[in-house]
Protein backbone atom coordinates (compact mmCIF):
# COMPACT_ATOMS: atom_id res chain seq x y z
CA UNK A 1 0.00 0.00 0.00
CA UNK A 2 2.68 1.97 0.63
CA UNK A 3 2.79 3.86 -2.59
CA UNK A 4 4.47 7.36 -2.22
CA UNK A 5 3.36 8.83 -5.05
CA UNK A 6 -0.06 9.53 -4.36
CA UNK A 7 -1.30 13.29 -4.39
CA UNK A 8 -4.68 13.15 -2.81
CA UNK A 9 -6.22 10.76 -0.04
CA UNK A 10 -9.80 10.08 0.48
CA UNK A 11 -11.45 8.69 3.39
CA UNK A 12 -14.25 7.23 3.80
CA UNK A 13 -16.88 4.63 2.60
CA UNK A 14 -16.50 2.33 -0.55
CA UNK A 15 -19.69 -0.44 -0.99
CA UNK A 16 -21.27 -1.81 -4.19
CA UNK A 17 -24.70 -0.22 -5.27
CA UNK A 18 -27.23 -2.03 -7.53
CA UNK A 19 -28.99 0.68 -9.85
CA UNK A 20 -32.73 -0.07 -10.77
CA UNK A 21 -34.23 2.53 -13.17
CA UNK A 22 -36.69 3.66 -13.46
CA UNK A 23 -37.92 2.48 -10.38
CA UNK A 24 -41.65 3.74 -8.72
CA UNK A 25 -44.06 3.20 -6.33
CA UNK A 26 -46.10 -0.28 -8.44
CA UNK A 27 -42.66 -2.32 -7.57
CA UNK A 28 -44.89 -3.15 -4.25
CA UNK A 29 -47.57 -3.98 -5.70
CA UNK A 30 -46.50 -5.60 -9.11
CA UNK A 31 -45.24 -9.05 -8.87
CA UNK A 32 -42.54 -8.30 -11.50
CA UNK A 33 -41.77 -4.95 -12.44
CA UNK A 34 -39.70 -3.97 -15.68
CA UNK A 35 -36.47 -1.96 -15.82
CA UNK A 36 -34.76 0.04 -18.58
CA UNK A 37 -31.58 -0.96 -16.54
CA UNK A 38 -30.46 -2.95 -13.63
CA UNK A 39 -26.78 -2.12 -12.97
CA UNK A 40 -23.87 -3.57 -10.66
CA UNK A 41 -22.11 -0.32 -9.78
CA UNK A 42 -19.16 1.12 -7.91
CA UNK A 43 -20.65 3.08 -4.81
CA UNK A 44 -19.91 5.02 -1.54
CA UNK A 45 -18.74 8.50 -1.30
CA UNK A 46 -15.12 7.88 -0.63
CA UNK A 47 -15.03 5.50 -3.71
CA UNK A 48 -16.66 7.48 -6.23
CA UNK A 49 -14.86 10.29 -5.41
CA UNK A 50 -11.69 8.20 -5.78
CA UNK A 51 -12.85 6.60 -9.22
CA UNK A 52 -13.64 9.66 -11.25
CA UNK A 53 -10.19 11.42 -9.52
CA UNK A 54 -8.30 8.18 -11.16
CA UNK A 55 -9.85 8.40 -14.33
CA UNK A 56 -9.10 11.94 -14.27
CA UNK A 57 -5.58 10.71 -13.91
CA UNK A 58 -4.45 11.46 -10.53
CA UNK A 59 -3.30 9.43 -7.90
CA UNK A 60 -5.23 8.53 -4.68
CA UNK A 61 -5.29 6.38 -2.03
CA UNK A 62 -8.66 5.37 -0.64
CA UNK A 63 -8.83 4.89 3.38
CA UNK A 64 -11.45 2.62 4.37
CA UNK A 65 -12.86 -0.49 5.18
CA UNK A 66 -14.37 -3.68 3.63
CA UNK A 67 -16.02 -7.32 4.05
CA UNK A 68 -14.19 -10.47 3.40
CA UNK A 69 -16.59 -11.24 1.10
CA UNK A 70 -17.25 -11.39 -2.65
CA UNK A 71 -18.55 -7.52 -2.54
CA UNK A 72 -14.94 -6.78 -1.24
CA UNK A 73 -13.17 -8.52 -3.76
CA UNK A 74 -15.38 -6.66 -6.47
CA UNK A 75 -13.94 -3.17 -5.16
CA UNK A 76 -10.48 -4.41 -4.44
CA UNK A 77 -10.10 -5.52 -7.54
CA UNK A 78 -12.07 -2.22 -9.46
CA UNK A 79 -8.99 -0.21 -7.20
CA UNK A 80 -6.11 -2.74 -8.68
CA UNK A 81 -7.89 -1.64 -12.22
CA UNK A 82 -8.19 2.26 -11.30
CA UNK A 83 -4.73 2.07 -9.93
CA UNK A 84 -5.86 2.98 -6.17
CA UNK A 85 -4.31 2.51 -3.96
CA UNK A 86 -5.69 0.75 -1.13
CA UNK A 87 -4.31 -0.74 2.08
CA UNK A 88 -4.55 -4.88 2.18
CA UNK A 89 -5.45 -4.68 5.51
CA UNK A 90 -8.60 -2.51 5.04
CA UNK A 91 -10.61 -6.15 4.78
CA UNK A 92 -12.28 -7.32 7.93
CA UNK A 93 -13.48 -10.68 8.43
CA UNK A 94 -16.43 -10.13 11.09
CA UNK A 95 -18.51 -7.47 8.95
CA UNK A 96 -20.01 -7.62 5.30
CA UNK A 97 -19.07 -4.93 2.43
CA UNK A 98 -22.36 -2.71 2.11
CA UNK A 99 -24.55 -3.12 -0.53
CA UNK A 100 -26.60 -1.01 -1.06
CA UNK A 101 -29.91 -1.37 -3.54
CA UNK A 102 -30.62 2.45 -5.66
CA UNK A 103 -33.90 2.44 -6.69
CA UNK A 104 -33.83 6.00 -9.29
CA UNK A 105 -37.34 7.24 -9.82
CA UNK A 106 -38.32 8.74 -13.95
CA UNK A 107 -36.93 12.25 -12.31
CA UNK A 108 -33.69 10.81 -11.56
CA UNK A 109 -34.56 10.89 -7.97
CA UNK A 110 -32.83 8.26 -5.91
CA UNK A 111 -34.43 6.15 -2.77
CA UNK A 112 -31.92 4.29 -1.38
CA UNK A 113 -32.41 0.44 0.90
CA UNK A 114 -29.15 0.07 2.99
CA UNK A 115 -27.94 -2.02 5.54
CA UNK A 116 -26.58 -0.37 8.58
CA UNK A 117 -25.03 -3.32 9.70
CA UNK A 118 -22.33 -3.35 6.82
CA UNK A 119 -18.76 -1.60 6.51
CA UNK A 120 -21.11 1.33 5.19
CA UNK A 121 -21.20 2.85 8.88
CA UNK A 122 -18.29 0.93 10.14
CA UNK A 123 -15.31 3.28 9.64
CA UNK A 124 -13.42 4.29 12.86
CA UNK A 125 -10.53 6.64 12.72
CA UNK A 126 -8.16 3.99 13.86
CA UNK A 127 -8.83 2.41 10.06
CA UNK A 128 -7.39 6.18 8.63
CA UNK A 129 -3.74 5.34 7.98
CA UNK A 130 -1.63 8.67 9.48
CA UNK A 131 0.78 9.64 9.38
CA UNK A 132 -0.24 10.78 5.90
CA UNK A 133 2.04 10.43 2.57
CA UNK A 134 4.41 13.36 2.16
CA UNK A 135 3.65 13.17 -1.16
CA UNK A 136 -0.08 13.69 -0.76
CA UNK A 137 -0.79 17.65 -0.91
CA UNK A 138 -4.52 16.76 0.13
CA UNK A 139 -6.57 15.40 2.42
CA UNK A 140 -10.63 14.52 1.25
CA UNK A 141 -13.18 13.21 4.38
CA UNK A 142 -15.66 11.82 1.80
CA UNK A 143 -18.61 12.33 3.61
CA UNK A 144 -19.04 13.87 7.44
CA UNK A 145 -22.12 11.83 9.00
CA UNK A 146 -22.08 8.71 7.31
CA UNK A 147 -19.78 7.06 9.67
CA UNK A 148 -21.43 7.18 13.18
CA UNK A 149 -18.07 6.10 14.60
CA UNK A 150 -16.17 9.01 13.42
CA UNK A 151 -17.68 12.10 15.36
CA UNK A 152 -16.25 15.79 15.51
CA UNK A 153 -13.30 14.98 18.07
CA UNK A 154 -12.39 11.94 15.25
CA UNK A 155 -12.79 14.40 12.69
CA UNK A 156 -10.97 16.65 14.54
CA UNK A 157 -8.11 13.92 15.20
CA UNK A 158 -8.06 13.54 11.26
CA UNK A 159 -8.19 17.01 9.77
CA UNK A 160 -5.49 18.25 12.86
CA UNK A 161 -3.34 15.65 11.53
CA UNK A 162 -3.53 16.24 8.40
CA UNK A 163 -2.74 20.19 8.96
CA UNK A 164 0.28 19.49 10.74
CA UNK A 165 1.43 18.26 7.42
CA UNK A 166 0.85 21.28 5.54
CA UNK A 167 -1.51 19.44 4.07
CA UNK A 168 -4.96 20.92 2.43
CA UNK A 169 -7.84 19.52 4.24
CA UNK A 170 -11.14 18.84 2.47
CA UNK A 171 -14.46 17.11 3.40
CA UNK A 172 -17.84 16.61 1.82
CA UNK A 173 -20.78 15.65 3.71
CA UNK A 174 -24.33 14.27 3.72
CA UNK A 175 -27.50 14.84 5.74
CA UNK A 176 -27.01 15.08 9.69
CA UNK A 177 -28.22 12.48 11.21
CA UNK A 178 -28.62 13.51 14.79
CA UNK A 179 -29.31 17.17 14.85
CA UNK A 180 -26.05 18.11 14.92
CA UNK A 181 -25.11 21.98 14.43
CA UNK A 182 -22.39 23.93 13.48
CA UNK A 183 -21.27 24.56 17.23
CA UNK A 184 -21.46 20.73 17.55
CA UNK A 185 -18.35 20.89 14.51
CA UNK A 186 -16.80 23.83 14.95
CA UNK A 187 -13.53 22.07 16.51
CA UNK A 188 -13.31 20.21 13.51
CA UNK A 189 -14.27 22.68 10.93
CA UNK A 190 -11.64 24.77 11.51
CA UNK A 191 -9.02 23.15 10.37
CA UNK A 192 -11.34 22.36 7.06
CA UNK A 193 -9.73 24.19 3.66
CA UNK A 194 -12.67 23.55 1.69
CA UNK A 195 -16.30 21.68 2.05
CA UNK A 196 -18.59 20.81 -0.04
CA UNK A 197 -22.35 20.79 1.49
CA UNK A 198 -25.37 20.90 -0.72
CA UNK A 199 -28.09 23.18 -0.04
CA UNK A 200 -30.06 20.83 1.66
CA UNK A 201 -27.21 19.93 4.05
CA UNK A 202 -25.66 23.33 4.87
CA UNK A 203 -28.88 24.97 5.79
CA UNK A 204 -30.11 22.02 7.87
CA UNK A 205 -27.03 22.21 9.64
CA UNK A 206 -26.87 25.68 10.25
CA UNK A 207 -30.28 26.10 10.59
CA UNK A 208 -30.27 29.05 8.18
CA UNK A 209 -33.18 29.38 5.27
CA UNK A 210 -31.07 30.49 2.42
CA UNK A 211 -28.01 29.03 1.18
CA UNK A 212 -25.43 32.42 1.04
CA UNK A 213 -26.65 32.49 4.94
CA UNK A 214 -25.75 28.88 5.45
CA UNK A 215 -22.39 29.50 3.88
CA UNK A 216 -21.62 32.12 5.96
CA UNK A 217 -22.10 30.10 9.12
CA UNK A 218 -19.97 27.97 7.95
CA UNK A 219 -17.34 30.24 7.13
CA UNK A 220 -17.19 31.83 10.58
CA UNK A 221 -16.90 28.06 11.82
CA UNK A 222 -13.53 28.13 10.90
CA UNK A 223 -13.99 26.78 7.06
CA UNK A 224 -11.37 28.16 4.56
CA UNK A 225 -13.60 27.81 1.11
CA UNK A 226 -17.56 27.22 1.62
CA UNK A 227 -18.69 25.76 -1.94
CA UNK A 228 -22.26 25.17 -1.70
CA UNK A 229 -23.69 22.60 -4.10
CA UNK A 230 -27.02 23.54 -5.41
CA UNK A 231 -27.85 21.02 -8.92
CA UNK A 232 -29.15 23.26 -11.29
CA UNK A 233 -28.21 26.56 -9.84
CA UNK A 234 -24.57 25.18 -9.60
CA UNK A 235 -22.78 26.37 -6.90
CA UNK A 236 -22.09 29.05 -4.52
CA UNK A 237 -18.62 29.59 -2.85
CA UNK A 238 -18.04 31.48 -0.21
CA UNK A 239 -14.26 32.61 0.90
CA UNK A 240 -12.29 35.63 2.29
CA UNK A 241 -13.00 37.49 -0.54
CA UNK A 242 -16.47 37.26 -0.81
CA UNK A 243 -19.66 34.97 -2.22
CA UNK A 244 -20.16 34.17 -5.81
CA UNK A 245 -22.60 31.91 -7.38
CA UNK A 246 -20.87 29.64 -10.70
CA UNK A 247 -24.20 29.10 -13.09
CA UNK A 248 -24.58 24.89 -13.71
CA UNK A 249 -23.85 23.75 -16.73
CA UNK A 250 -27.04 24.05 -19.18
CA UNK A 251 -29.09 21.96 -21.09
CA UNK A 252 -28.60 19.00 -18.86
CA UNK A 253 -31.14 15.98 -18.98
CA UNK A 254 -31.00 14.05 -15.43
CA UNK A 255 -31.27 10.49 -15.23
CA UNK A 256 -29.86 9.37 -12.17
CA UNK A 257 -28.60 11.94 -9.46
CA UNK A 258 -26.66 8.89 -7.70
CA UNK A 259 -23.00 10.04 -7.11
CA UNK A 260 -23.34 13.61 -8.63
CA UNK A 261 -21.95 15.19 -5.39
CA UNK A 262 -19.30 12.93 -5.41
CA UNK A 263 -18.39 13.88 -8.90
CA UNK A 264 -18.58 17.30 -8.27
CA UNK A 265 -15.99 17.16 -4.82
CA UNK A 266 -14.14 15.06 -7.19
CA UNK A 267 -13.71 17.49 -10.04
CA UNK A 268 -13.09 20.07 -7.75
CA UNK A 269 -10.22 18.40 -6.20
CA UNK A 270 -8.74 17.48 -9.48
CA UNK A 271 -8.78 21.34 -10.86
CA UNK A 272 -7.35 22.86 -6.99
CA UNK A 273 -4.26 19.68 -7.63
CA UNK A 274 -3.28 21.45 -11.31
CA UNK A 275 -3.46 24.55 -9.57
CA UNK A 276 -6.74 26.53 -11.62
CA UNK A 277 -8.21 29.59 -10.01
CA UNK A 278 -11.00 28.69 -7.57
CA UNK A 279 -13.68 29.73 -9.73
CA UNK A 280 -12.19 27.60 -12.59
CA UNK A 281 -12.11 24.91 -9.92
CA UNK A 282 -15.73 25.21 -9.50
CA UNK A 283 -16.91 25.51 -13.19
CA UNK A 284 -15.06 22.01 -13.74
CA UNK A 285 -16.70 20.51 -10.45
CA UNK A 286 -20.21 21.76 -11.94
CA UNK A 287 -19.24 19.87 -15.12
CA UNK A 288 -18.15 16.77 -13.66
CA UNK A 289 -21.53 16.86 -11.22
CA UNK A 290 -23.47 17.46 -14.75
CA UNK A 291 -22.21 14.95 -16.82
CA UNK A 292 -22.44 12.34 -13.55
CA UNK A 293 -26.58 13.08 -13.64
CA UNK A 294 -26.64 12.48 -17.36
CA UNK A 295 -25.95 8.46 -16.83
CA UNK A 296 -27.32 5.69 -14.72
CA UNK A 297 -24.29 5.03 -12.04
CA UNK A 298 -21.97 7.09 -9.93
CA UNK A 299 -18.86 7.37 -11.52
CA UNK A 300 -19.29 6.18 -15.24
CA UNK A 301 -19.95 8.93 -16.82
CA UNK A 302 -16.18 9.48 -16.31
Amino acid sequence: MENQNVQIIIIGAAIIDVLVHPAGPDVFTAGSSPADEIRLSMGGDALNEATVLAELGKKVRLETILGADRAGDFIRSHCREKGIDLAEECVREEISTGVNVVLVDRTGARHFLTNPKSTLRALTVSDVHMPFPDSAEIVCFASIFVSPKIGPGELEQIFSAAKRQGKIVCADMTKRKRNETVADLACALRYVDYLFPNDEEAMLLTGKSGVEEAARELKKAGVGTVVVKCGSRGCYMLDERGGIWIPAVSGVKCIDTTGAGDSFAAGFLCALLEGKTLEECAAFANECGAKAVAVVGAAEWV
